[in-house]
């Protein structure tokens, strides 16, 4: 009954498949927390008897787009800084900038790297994409100060607070964390015309899986 009703809100989602849907019921992509956030209640399709939030998976698939086309109006992929300052998600990040070529930050992030211009790690990127906002609070903080524009992987109970773009979905599960980056790897791609749009990407999802077994 869940994926009939996504494959009739999925009309106009002409990058997308009823098997990428499949794909992030299968990773738990939908499955949110206990908690929502008044702000993430649009991304809500409903909440169970357990009271975990079930994300609409459309509305997921559509900021994945929005944020692509957002990062390839970017010139420069140069000028684009992926960070994750949690483990579950920095491999992901490594091969999200690998296939872009943009900049990455794993792990502890410097402070002021975007405020202070005597920091020896200086950077002033024109794009900041956050793997959790609750976990990279420090760099989306910073980059309110200076005005640099955000997208962000949010749970239900996340913050949107300084997050331009907010992409739905569990940002907790290493299964669900790897399909987020590869799905917005390969959108940026198609859209930049570097791959098709339609056929499948061979490039396999276990690479942005987090490899640490402490995950």
């Amino acid at each position: 009954f869940f994926l009939l009703i996504l494959k009739i809100k999925m009309e106009n989602l002409i990058n997308f498949s009823l098997e990428d849907i499949k794909k992030l019921l299968l990773c738990n992509v939908h499955l949110g927390k206990k908690t929502c956030n008044n702000l993430m209640k649009i991304y809500i399709w409903k909440r169970r008897k357990d009271d975990i939030y079930i994300f609409n998976l459309s509305k997921t698939l559509k900021k994945i787009n929005l944020a692509a086309r957002a990062i390839v109006g970017i010139k420069n992929f140069g000028e684009i800084m992926a960070v994750s300052n949690g483990t579950i998600a920095q491999r992901a990040v490594m091969k999200f900038s690998q296939f872009t070529g943009c900049q990455m930050i794993v792990g502890r992030w410097t402070p002021g790297k975007l405020t202070n211009h005597s920091c020896k790690t200086f950077s002033e990127p024109q794009l900041l994409i956050l793997a959790c906002p609750q976990s990279d609070l420090q760099p989306l903080i910073e980059s309110s100060y200076v005005n640099i524009p955000t997208i962000g992987f949010c749970n239900s109970e996340s913050s949107l607070k300084f997050v331009d773009i907010a992409i739905p979905g569990n940002n907790e599960n290493k299964h669900s964390v790897a399909l987020l980056w590869w799905m917005l790897t390969r959108e940026v791609l198609r859209i930049k015309g570097e791959i098709s749009g339609t056929e499948k990407w061979d490039i396999p999802i276990d690479i942005f899986l987090s490899r640490n077994e402490s995950d």
